[in-house]
């Protein structure tokens, strides 16, 4: 059995933890903030009319943006709460309960690979410290020779950059540009955030 997220858990510990994280973003959005400066990098990293994958795609703001640039996007997030947010704020896309420790597309029929593989929001930290590594494999098994994947978290979360790195380089994804911030400003040793651009080898 796979070790519970650790976003789950703090489900677990508080039921109304998703519809507070569901209801900030609905509030952002309602105040015209910017929220999609994650999906502005991907949409300049892929054809048009990519496949995309949002992996942990939480309410969907990420991905629905990308369906919204011409994208076919499909959403994949272990919260049905934050799904059930997606299928309603964002329709289009196609949005799935599902843990990325066991993603495995093909078994919902989904057999087509993606051009490119987003990952925002924190969603590394908030896994199982003992499923990340096969996570990653899983999402580069799931990404077209040449796909690419955009993955951000931030540093001081459990997670050190060097392990990521690490995992990685151990699921076959090579680092193209590493970055500090979704709006390209460069990463440093002392960034507190990290946003990789990788391909899959």
């Amino acid at each position: 059995m796979v070790e519970q997220s650790i976003w789950m858990q703090k489900v677990t510990d508080d039921p109304g933890h998703s519809t507070w994280y569901v209801e900030r973003f609905r509030s952002m959005a309602r105040a015209g903030d910017d929220l999609a400066g994650e999906a502005r990098l991907v949409d300049a990293m892929v054809p048009r009319h990519a496949r995309i994958l949002d992996a942990g795609c939480g309410p969907g703001r990420v991905g629905g943006a990308l369906a919204e640039a011409g994208h076919d996007v499909v959403g994949v997030d272990v919260d049905p709460v934050l799904i059930e947010a997606a299928e309603q704020d964002h329709p289009g896309p196609l949005w799935m309960v599902g843990d990325l420790a066991e993603l495995d597309l093909s078994a919902q029929g989904i057999t087509t690979p993606f051009d490119a593989v987003v990952c925002a929001g924190n969603v590394l930290p908030f896994l199982a410290p003992s499923t990340r590594g096969e996570v990653l494999k899983r999402l580069h098994a799931h990404l077209a020779p040449g796909g690419r994947a955009a993955i951000g978290f931030g540093a001081g979360r459990g997670y050190a950059f060097s392990e990521f790195f690490e995992d990685a380089a151990a699921a076959a994804l090579e680092p193209d540009l590493l970055l500090s911030t979704w709006d390209l400003r460069p990463f440093t040793d002392d960034s507190d955030f990290l946003v990789a651009l990788l391909h899959k080898r």
